[in-house]
């Protein structure tokens, strides 16, 4: 694949912009490590290899199995997962396919009960900003640092 555009370097500003949100979010509410699983699976349902690469890079980094990574596109049929773990996840895929799910009350109520109304924001924040950072991976067609290896 070819990267289309360096978008880091066209607009900077957005970027730093960007990346004192995600400073925010390393300060948050929510636990780091919760927060890496959110943004892995994010980035399963959108298809971004790059962030897939760096978030469950970085899960692993703060303790993460390998098993629950592996098993994380199929948390609904797995038993691995707290009951706060899965609502965060089903807010997660919630937030993500937010054109299909229009956000169910079902889905709010549930992660209503494991997390406070700051973590619930922090949490909400870490999806858009996943789904932000997708967008334009994905659009711009950034190449992950494993396929920058394989090609050098």
């Amino acid at each position: 694949m070819t990267q289309r555009l360096n978008w880091t370097r066209q607009a900077p500003e957005g970027v730093d912009a960007m990346r004192k949100v995600e400073a925010y979010l390393a300060q948050s509410s929510v636990n780091p490590r919760l927060l890496a699983l959110v943004k892995t699976r994010a980035s399963q349902i959108n298809g971004c290899a790059y962030c897939l690469h760096v978030h469950s890079g970085e899960a692993r980094q703060l303790g993460e199995s390998y098993e629950r990574l592996l098993l994380l596109d199929a948390w609904h049929e797995s038993t691995l997962y707290t009951e706060q773990e899965r609502a965060a996840l089903a807010w997660t895929e919630s937030l993500t396919r937010i054109a299909e799910t229009r956000a169910p009350d079902d889905v709010y109520d549930e992660v209503r009960r494991h997390f406070s109304d700051r973590e619930l924001a922090d949490l909400s924040i870490a999806v858009a900003m996943i789904n932000a950072w997708n967008r334009l991976t994905v659009g711009f067609r950034a190449v992950h640092p494993a396929e920058r290896k394989a090609a050098a």
